[in-house]
């Protein structure tokens, strides 16, 4: 079975990713400012200043409304590393603001503590042998980490990046052919709109949406933005495509997990929505792990559920990374909190086969694997070696010498009530039950404790069966 599938494409409203482009005093600031402030629509808009606060020539002068000004919030910033701009963007993020401007790009590029810098650091390392030509390697690493933090931030982006003559050589002849922006080559591919802002016109160079090819506009502001706010948002909202997903009476396990890490790959987790079902502010990540504990509790309830596989469903928790969900129950007419392993754990104990007798005076074997086949054992795929390493380190713990073997395969014999000739003959099933077992034994006189355990099984197995 293939792992690739293809979908109809179809069309999602996306947020805004601007860039602005040209030489100083073109009014890249000023135009970002004034889409910024249309995008956001009320929210909070936050600069990223590394402009020597030059943005703040557009905030307001307190108690002079007349000189007019852009509510924002500021972050100055000297050192333009790629790390900062990462931090910078989690903190935009935790700060719920609607529109990240980030003025000027370019620093991140040519500035103090940017990508060119870096590069020429690392080519000065003691470890690097290869100059500026292998120390690029850890630095685009580095780049990709920052775009993706910036191209993934919830909100609207906009960038400005700085524009200089850029000239050829022939022979002596040194000749003017144009302007070259101040950032890696191609980087304005990562955006949907890019404007060229010369003397306070802005003219779209490139973009995704053809209603705004070529388009030139003197001083844009709320106008334009409204045009690109409206391309936006034709299409499908993806957040309300995965509220409504979520809130269908037939999801299932697959289908909650892959909503999950949709919306975890569209960094739509921490989206602020209104409950489908009772209307009240939440998260995308709320309602996904909320609808997560109906699939889970559901599969738990149905009849067809087993011993089987409820350890599958515990180990396929653990391996994905669901395991410490929390799911409030109903008990005794309170509301507790459960994780989901707690319950798929609770669940399963409640349907745990009793172990059947071993054969009187039975003893493990400990020549060649003679036991019958176990594949009739609940949970009959092979002990795992994370559950291998756990027996041995619980049995220590008991005060049991695992070199001898002899002993310890005794001892896991009369919890699981079959003969056990190797550790490896083990069923995943019954490694859960010995571990399970043994994580009951702690405290001071644990190892007491449970070599009277072991007593009370061996003494039940050499009862005689009843007919």
């Amino acid at each position: 079975m293939n792992a690739f599938s293809f979908a109809p494409a179809t069309r999602e409203t996306a947020r805004a990713r601007i860039a602005l482009q040209g030489p100083g005093g073109s009014g890249k600031t000023k135009t970002g400012l004034r889409l910024a402030e249309k995008f956001a629509n009320g929210g909070p808009i936050g600069v990223i200043d590394t402009e020597r606060g030059s943005a703040l020539k557009y905030a307001p002068v307190p108690g002079r409304p007349d000189l007019g000004g852009h509510q924002f919030m500021h972050l100055p910033m000297a050192f333009c590393s790629p790390e900062n701009l990462i931090a910078a963007v989690r903190a935009a993020e935790e700060a719920r603001i609607a529109v990240l401007f980030v003025d000027s790009w370019s620093h991140f590029w040519a500035g103090k503590g940017g990508l060119l810098a870096r590069v020429e650091e690392e080519s000065k390392k003691a470890s690097n042998r290869g100059g500026k030509f292998t120390a690029w390697a850890p630095v685009n690493d580095l780049e990709q980490d920052m775009l993706d933090a910036l191209l993934n931030f919830p909100g609207h982006v906009i960038v400005s990046m700085r524009t200089k003559n850029d000239y050829s050589m022939e022979g002596k002849t040194v000749t003017k052919v144009g302007v070259k922006t101040v950032q890696r080559e191609g980087s304005e591919y990562e955006f949907d709109v890019v404007i060229d802002m010369i003397e306070g016109t802005g003219t779209v160079t490139k973009t995704r949406y053809e209603p705004l090819y070529n388009a030139s506009v003197h001083h844009p502001g709320e106008d334009f933005a409204e045009v690109i706010l409206e391309q936006l948002g034709q299409g499908v909202d993806p957040v309300a495509a995965i509220v409504d997903a979520a809130a269908d009476d037939e999801l299932t396990l697959d289908a909650v997990l892959q909503l999950s890490a949709d919306a975890a790959r569209r960094n739509l987790r921490q989206a602020q929505i209104l409950h489908p079902t009772g209307g009240q502010p939440t998260t995308v990540d709320a309602l996904l792990r909320e609808r997560l504990g109906d699939v889970v509790t559901a599969l738990l309830a149905n009849e067809s559920m087993t011993y089987d596989r409820a350890i599958e469903l515990h180990r396929r928790a653990e391996a994905d990374g669901w395991i410490a969900v929390e799911r409030m129950v109903e008990e005794d007419g309170n509301l507790v909190v459960f994780t989901l392993g707690d319950l798929i754990k609770a669940r399963g104990t409640a349907l745990r086969p009793t172990p059947q007798k071993a054969p009187e005076n039975s003893t493990p074997s400990t020549g060649n694997a003679t036991a019958a086949s176990t594949s009739h054992q609940p949970g009959s795929e092979a002990v795992t070696a994370p559950q291998s390493r756990k027996i041995f380190a619980t049995l220590a713990g008991l005060g049991f010498d695992n070199g001898d073997r002899e002993r310890r395969l005794r001892a896991i014999s009369l919890i699981v009530g079959r003969q056990v000739p190797t550790q490896n003959d083990l069923t995943f099933g019954e490694a859960a039950v010995v571990i399970e077992t043994l994580d009951g034994f702690t405290g001071d006189d644990a190892a007491g404790r449970f070599r009277e355990h072991l007593n009370e099984l061996l003494d039940a197995a050499k009862q005689p069966a009843h007919a």
